[in-house]
């Protein structure tokens, strides 16, 4: 998936920095927790290289997800996933809100995907709820059809706006596909806030990588929220927003941001803590050093990489085209 601050074209950075650091290399037991997990890229890089892995992101979307990746042993037969691509279409809930031939005003997807993906979303939703298709084939499958939902959106990325005019990816016919089964211990999800959570978990490596900016996840992929939920939600404006308010991170704000990174610092109890931040984020180098340091040794590593493809936007003044990763890093006293 095409996702704000992925972390896939890092992976090789995030791994060789973390195993200097620490000295653990792949195939050793520890555990690895990943607290702003976003699409799990991270998370599971870990769990194939043996760790247990603890897995956390606010957005459900991204639970479900992780909940496939995480803790799923990717056993789903493949004979389902040809039934529901079989599926007639369906007038449900996404194509009559997102879909342009409902009337709706909004362009997120060709009328037959939506309707499309109507149709498998009721039938999973169905299965397990007449306990016809197990826990883990049920997010497995839900899993599956987020991610492959995305590839045939038509946007620019994000789901902040849609295109007036249906691009190429988006006019293929939508076909269900399920995530790359990820071998590995199994792990445990969560779906919380973060700063909460910290104070009843532990580990050995705990790695952060909030929001950078103002820019929320839960309004840039709210039509992949109601399609992991499909809980018929109201909604707003131009763009169709569900309520979000439960789901803002304070990550994003200027106002909250030191306060909630500090006490998720001091709340932490991990012997080693790295944090992902780039050179255009909210909080400056400076600020992460003052208060990483105060709970033991600091040090930062760096890295160059391509610009988030959203950014390329016309309406938007980008005059650069790389940004500096930086990889803060505390080592805790023993």
């Amino acid at each position: 998936m095409n996702y704000i601050g992925s972390k896939y074209s890092l992976l090789d950075f995030i791994h060789r920095t973390i195993s200097d650091v620490t000295g653990f290399k792949s195939g050793d037991d520890y555990v690895f927790a990943d607290l702003f997990a976003g699409t799990g890229v991270v998370g599971a890089s870990y769990r194939q290289e043996g760790c247990k892995v603890i897995s956390n992101d606010i957005q459900y979307y991204s639970y479900v997800i992780n909940k496939y990746l995480i803790e799923g042993s990717g056993n789903i037969d493949e004979s389902l996933v040809s039934s529901l691509n079989l599926l007639e279409n369906i007038d449900g809930f996404i194509f009559e809100n997102y879909c342009a031939g409902s009337g709706s005003g909004r362009n997120y997807f060709t009328d037959s995907n939506g309707k499309k993906c109507d149709a498998i979303r009721i039938e999973i939703e169905k299965l397990f709820s007449q306990n016809l298709i197990s826990e883990e084939t049920y997010f497995g499958l839900l899993a599956g059809l987020l991610n492959s939902i995305d590839k045939y959106a038509n946007t620019a990325s994000v789901y902040g706006a849609f295109l007036k005019h249906i691009k190429k990816s988006a006019q293929k016919q939508f076909k269900l596909e399920l995530l790359p089964k990820i071998q590995g211990p199994k792990g445990k999800v969560y779906n919380e806030d973060i700063n909460k959570l910290i104070t009843r978990i532990r580990g050995d490596v705990l790695y952060l990588d909030p929001p950078y900016n103002t820019r929320q996840y839960c309004s840039n992929y709210h039509v992949l929220e109601t399609i992991a939920r499909y809980d018929y939600p109201e909604l707003k404006g131009k763009t169709g927003l569900r309520e979000t308010n439960g789901q803002k991170s304070k990550y994003c704000s200027k106002r909250t941001l030191k306060n909630e990174f500090e006490n998720l610092i001091a709340n932490a109890n991990f012997r080693y803590i790295f944090l992902s931040y780039n050179n255009e984020g909210l909080m400056n180098v400076d600020a992460i050093k003052n208060i990483m340091s105060r709970y033991g040794t600091y040090r930062c590593f760096t890295q160059s990489y391509r610009r988030f493809k959203a950014d390329k936007d016309k309406n938007r003044n980008i005059l650069k085209k790389e940004t500096t990763e930086y990889l803060h890093c505390l080592i805790r006293e023993e």
